[in-house]
C-alpha cells in the first residue's frame, strides 16, 4: 500500500514523480528556502537545481515488559535522488513555486522504496537508543514529499553551490 492510500497520509505530487530534467519552468513543491535565488551573489546568471525528498515524522514504540511502552518519535529526510535517509530536526515548511530554469533531478526511488529506506532508519537509530527485547514497531504519522533548491553561482575563484535552506556553499567540482 503506498502513502497515498494511508489515514493521514499526503498524496506525492505527480511532479515529484514526473518532471526531470532541465526546465525553462516547473511549478514544484519546495522546501522553503532562506536564501532568495536572487541574493546569491555571482559573477553571471545564478542556476538552480532542485533535488526530490520525501520527509516522514515517524515514531517507534518499544515493547517493554512491566512498564509502559516507550515512543520515540523520529523526523527522517530520504534524498530520493541520491537514495539516503537522514536524520532532520524537524518536518520543514513546504511552498508550491514557480522555479525558472532549472534542473529538476529524478527520483530514483519508489515510494515503496523511500519508505523501506525510512523503516530502516528508525529501526536502527531505535537500536542504537535503548536496548530492545522485541522488534521496534515503525509507523509514519504523516509523510511530505518536496524539493529542495541549491542554487549554482560563477565567482572569480570558482563555481560554487549554495543550499538554499541552510545557506552553507561548497566549490562545484568537475
Amino acid at each position: 500500500m503506498t502513502d497515498a492510500h494511508r489515514p493521514g497520509r499526503q498524496a506525492a505530487p505527480a511532479s515529484l514523480e514526473s518532471d526531470c530534467g532541465r526546465r525553462e519552468r516547473a511549478d514544484l513543491p519546495v522546501i522553503s528556502p532562506t536564501v532568495a535565488r536572487g541574493d546569491v551573489d555571482s559573477i553571471g546568471r545564478v542556476g538552480a537545481v532542485a533535488y526530490p525528498y520525501r520527509i516522514y515524522d515517524a515514531v517507534a514504540t518499544v515493547d517493554r515488559p512491566l512498564i509502559a511502552d516507550r515512543e520515540i518519535e523520529y523526523v527522517v529526510s530520504v534524498d530520493r535522488s541520491r537514495r539516503l535517509a537522514v536524520r532532520a530536526d524537524t518536518v520543514p515548511e513546504t511552498t508550491d513555486r514557480t522555479v525558472d530554469d532549472v534542473l529538476v533531478i529524478p527520483s530514483e526511488l519508489s515510494d515503496d522504496q523511500s519508505r523501506e529506506k525510512a523503516e530502516d532508519a528508525v529501526f536502527n537509530w531505535t537500536l542504537r537508543k535503548v536496548a530492545v527485547s522485541s522488534t521496534p514497531d515503525v509507523r509514519f504519522e504523516r509523510s511530505v514529499d518536496a524539493y529542495k533548491l541549491y542554487w549554482l553561482a560563477s565567482r572569480p575563484e570558482g563555481d560554487v553551490i549554495v543550499d538554499s535552506v541552510r545557506a552553507t556553499e561548497s566549490p562545484l567540482e568537475d
